[in-house]
């Protein structure tokens, strides 16, 4: 390994010492303490599905809904980028008191399932494989499921609104829940608890309902209805309330003989248990911790071999640059300065290779003004993401703190604004750009404009599914006061100083007549160069951009920036290497077009 390798390697390892690795989590809200017998608010969030990828608010469908009016909670714009639509639902809990099989009420699910009649909403939402997502003091809930012989925890994904029977392949709704709730005595303050985690359990359970001592009209269509509660005959142990020491509904009681799982369909009963559990062993400022790491189901090994397997990369780049480039430079500079013999100057000794470009190797490119744009664009890119994953490294932005993440995005995108202008009018004033106004104006323009318009178009799909992906047309019109009110302004700003800025003094003058460009061998074609110049990178990133993925399209939690911020970092060392390795090779077989290849070269990883 040469030494290069080994002070890349040596400086990665200590900013990974450094960073911890995963990043700090600081909490984001401050803690509520709670005394016995207190209101504890359950809210509900939208429903979400990884399988068809299009979130739906949870009153959509009809489920029970509070006696009072459905309340929104106050959204920042990143929640309302998410789709998050955060409602009060009519699930009361108190805290440190249990409930038995509390009824919330009685509801109709619409048609059950028949040949040549269309599901309702909750059969289709079910076959969609549908997740409520439930809020308890800010805490995302996890889920609990089990059968005969295991049980087990996912904290991702919420849980599901039903299942779909392997033997009859008919829909059943989930109408029961377990509401499991830990928490832990404030230190100090006696008689005050916290919040530190949340459970549920849900269960699929046929009520019998008497019909004659309850009055049922509610209309699955009618997302207004409220429902009345009914009485449950023959019920199970858990809402008998004849038996003098009740138990919490349990996965034995609702697979007992006789009992059978609620169809999607028809008049259904919602009933929940709460179960409140001390837990002294989690405490409030560490209770995002087993959401984060997703109770260890992608170890940080992966990770730790993420990282390796880009160090590998990063390492033969960098011995080709040694003993390829610099070995090659060095002889041709050793050659070309060297006082020639006698008998060189005899044979009159031809130039070759890249000294034979020299007058035209910063001869301006095909459309500079495009290349300057997309050159700036890139740096505002850059430094917006830069600055979002320190500040995810250093916890600010973590998942208590929902829409952040977005809202930072947004915010750091507008701010690099002069970063783009700067990088976009110190670049064509280089290339000997005239037009500099239309070049701002494009730079500020051109991407945003690009990005809005797929954005919009996905808007107006999400809309007509009646997603709440859907962005109401008031956060429309604030992305639209950030771009032309703070990201322009910024972009002109930082063009000003661009301009004013000294060109950059290249080494060598240009030649009036372009040389001649001989043939070029297919391996130095450009799509060979760009599709090696991609796959390269792209290797050392793959893994972790693997989980971003996930973390957007099936709701799983990303929280390791520590990672991230060695993975980009080697991105971009690799991306560098190739590119300067592809340039010298093709300045080497006298083709001086470099400027648009070596972008397009680095560039083409995000393909």
């Amino acid at each position: 390994m040469t030494t290069r390798s080994l002070s890349v390697a040596a400086a990665l390892a200590g900013l990974m010492t450094a960073a911890n690795v995963q990043a700090f989590y600081l909490p984001g809200v401050n803690p509520h303490s709670y005394s016995e017998g207190d209101p504890v608010k359950l809210s509900v969030n939208k429903m979400t599905s990884s399988k068809t990828l299009l979130p739906i608010e949870f009153y959509k469908l009809p489920f029970c809904q509070p006696v009072e009016d459905i309340e929104r909670a106050n959204e920042n714009l990143g929640e309302f980028l998410a789709g998050d639509r955060i409602e009060n639902s009519p699930y009361k809990l108190e805290m440190k008191k249990d409930k038995y099989c509390e009824q919330v009420c009685v509801t109709n699910l619409g048609p059950g399932e028949r040949r040549g009649v269309t599901p309702n909403k909750v059969v289709r939402a079910i076959r969609g494989e549908y997740h409520n997502n439930w809020i308890v003091d800010n805490l995302n809930s996890a889920s609990k499921a089990e059968d005969d012989t295991v049980e087990s925890t996912r904290y991702w994904q919420g849980f599901p609104v039903g299942f779909k029977s392997k033997e009859d392949d008919k829909a059943y709704v989930n109408n029961h829940v377990n509401l499991e709730i830990d928490y832990h005595p404030v230190e100090g303050q006696d008689g005050q608890f916290r919040v530190v985690k949340f459970v549920i359990e849900p269960f699929s359970i046929q009520h019998e309902i008497d019909e004659s001592k309850a009055d049922i009209n509610v209309d699955a269509d009618d997302d207004n209805a409220k429902a009345e509660t009914a009485v449950i005959k023959h019920p199970i142990e858990s809402c008998d309330a004849t038996i003098p020491e009740q138990q919490h509904t349990s996965y034995a009681m609702v697979t007992q003989s006789g009992r059978l799982p609620q169809p999607a369909s028809g008049r259904v009963l919602f009933t929940y248990d709460v179960i409140w559990k001390e837990n002294l062993d989690i405490h409030w400022a560490s209770r995002w911790d087993v959401y984060l790491s997703m109770d260890s189901a992608v170890p940080a090994k992966v990770h730790w071999l993420s990282i390796l397997n880009s160090l590998v990369i990063v390492c033969v780049l960098s011995a080709m640059i040694i003993s390829v480039l610099l070995r090659n430079l060095r002889q041709d500079l050793a050659r070309y300065n060297r006082v020639a013999t006698d008998e060189e100057k005899a044979e009159d000794m031809e130039e070759r290779g890249w000294k034979l470009v020299h007058a035209d190797v910063f001869r301006p490119p095909a459309s500079p003004m495009v290349l300057s744009v997309a050159c700036g664009t890139g740096a505002q890119l850059l430094a917006m993401s830069f600055w979002t994953i320190i500040f995810s490294a250093i916890g600010f932005l973590n998942p208590s703190r929902r829409g952040a993440l977005l809202m930072a995005e947004l915010l750091f995108f507008v701010l690099m604004g002069c970063v783009n202008g700067y990088v976009t009018a110190r670049l064509y004033k280089n290339l000997k750009g005239k037009a500099w106004q239309r070049a701002t104006l494009t730079t500020a323009l051109a991407f945003p404009t690009l990005a809005f318009l797929v954005f919009f178009s996905l808007d107006i799909l999400a809309w007509i599914e009646g997603s709440t992906d859907a962005v109401p047309f008031g956060i429309m019109l604030i992305l639209i006061i950030m771009w032309f009110g703070i990201s322009i302004p910024l972009v002109f700003g930082g063009a000003f100083f661009g301009y004013k800025a000294d060109t950059i003094e290249f080494p060598v003058k240009t030649s009036n007549i372009p040389r001649q460009i001989p043939d070029q061998p297919w391996f130095m074609g450009v799509p060979f160069t760009m599709m090696i110049g991609g796959i390269l990178p792209f290797g050392s990133c793959f893994v972790e951009l693997y989980f971003i993925m996930a973390s957007v399209w099936m709701e799983f939690y990303y929280y390791v920036f520590g990672f991230l911020l060695v993975v980009f970092i080697i991105l971009i060392i690799t991306c560098a290497e190739i590119t300067l390795l592809f340039t010298y090779f093709q300045l080497c077989n006298e083709d001086y077009h470099w400027w648009w290849r070596s972008f397009c070269t680095a560039g083409s990883t995000a393909i």
